[in-house]
């Protein structure tokens, strides 16, 4: 089954953005779970779309004033939600951060 997580963190998490993974991502490829993934940059460099009633509507950063912040992703292909759930854990954004794990569509 595949899932995204979804690298999520306050403010504060900025500061490990150039940390990388500390051998997380390797290790998953090694293991064959991980499909792709990557950085975000902050939400400040965003830009959302909207249309409504036919009209493309922008605005600069994001949509939502929020604390928590998406900040990448990475796709897994696993077994189940449990071990899912063991290779988010084992992510170094779990240990300052939030890891949402959301399996994908099947379409």
């Amino acid at each position: 089954m595949k899932y995204v997580l979804l690298i999520c963190g306050d403010e504060s998490a900025a500061e490990h953005a150039d940390d990388g993974c500390g051998g997380w991502s390797e290790k998953m490829a090694e293991r064959g779970v991980l499909r792709g993934g990557a950085g975000l940059r902050p939400p400040g460099d965003a830009t959302t779309l909207r249309v409504r009633e036919g009209e493309v509507l922008l605005s600069d950063g994001p949509f939502a004033e929020t604390k928590e912040q998406l900040g990448g992703f990475c796709l897994i292909e696993c077994a189940d939600l449990d071990e899912a759930i063991e290779i988010a854990a084992a992510h170094p954004a779990a240990a300052y951060g939030t890891i949402e794990i959301r399996p994908l569509l099947d379409l």
